[in-house]
């Protein structure tokens, strides 16, 4: 057992920090996001949405600034709060962004994950596979987001972690889009048992092109969720 001091100079934490009210209310309005209860482009009512979550206005506009440092929110040039609706454009090149970074995280994990690491990246894909016809979309996209997160964090870069997460948070929506999509479903799965694979032989070749090829799939889910929507009779 560690000594006193021996725990301080380790530099772990003895206690995590709980999650601020703020932090909680930008939780629940990134779900409300997601499930386009708040849709894309529409203007945010502050004192209804805090009647709603129980909370003051001063921690939901805290948690609206951790959404606007997100992407999922910004302002009008008045300051009222309305939700991100980027074009595809957009969401194309922070996707190709995040495809690199993904992808390169991918070949250091080859490298530096431990067995451990390998095997929970790899009971995730089976979790996604075994759950997949009879779980809720936002349950799903979760398990699929804690694939790409566990992945990213066995390349054991700090760096690299630290900017995939500011860059992963803008298309949070974007990525939900995708996963949801369940015609692609399957193609979703057999992506994910590519990585998988690939990382089980650490061939950082193949994780590489695998991972580019997953996120070029949630371009081409998201440019046909947009036209299928316009098709829609209003």
């Amino acid at each position: 057992m560690q000594s006193l001091d021996e725990l301080k100079n380790s530099g772990q934490p003895l206690l995590r920090p709980r999650k601020s009210l703020a932090e909680e209310a930008a939780e629940a309005l990134r779900e409300l996001i997601l499930l386009e209860k708040l849709k894309a482009g529409i203007p945010i009512p502050e004192r209804n949405l805090a009647s709603v979550l129980g909370i003051s206005r001063t921690p939901l506009r805290e948690a609206l600034k951790i959404l606007e440092h997100e992407g999922l929110v910004e302002y009008s040039s008045t300051r009222r709060p309305f939700v991100a609706n980027p074009s595809l454009l957009e969401l194309a090149d922070l996707i190709k962004v995040i495809g690199a970074l993904e992808s390169l995280a991918g070949e250091l994990a080859c490298e530096r994950a431990n067995q451990d690491e390998i095997n929970s990246i790899s009971s995730l894909a089976e979790e996604m596979s075994d759950k997949s016809d009879r779980i809720e979309p936002l349950d799903f996209f979760r398990i699929d987001m804690e694939f790409h997160r566990k992945l990213v964090a066995s390349s054991r870069n700090p760096a690299l972690v630290e900017t995939h997460r500011q860059y992963n948070a803008r298309l949070w929506r974007a990525r939900f889009v995708s996963s949801r999509r369940v015609a692609r479903r399957t193609m979703t799965l057999d992506q994910h048992h590519q990585i998988t694979d690939s990382l089980r032989k650490r061939d950082t070749r193949q994780i590489s092109i695998a991972l580019r090829n997953h996120l070029d799939t949630t371009i081409n889910n998201i440019s046909e969720d947009q036209d299928e929507n316009l098709s829609k009779p209003h």
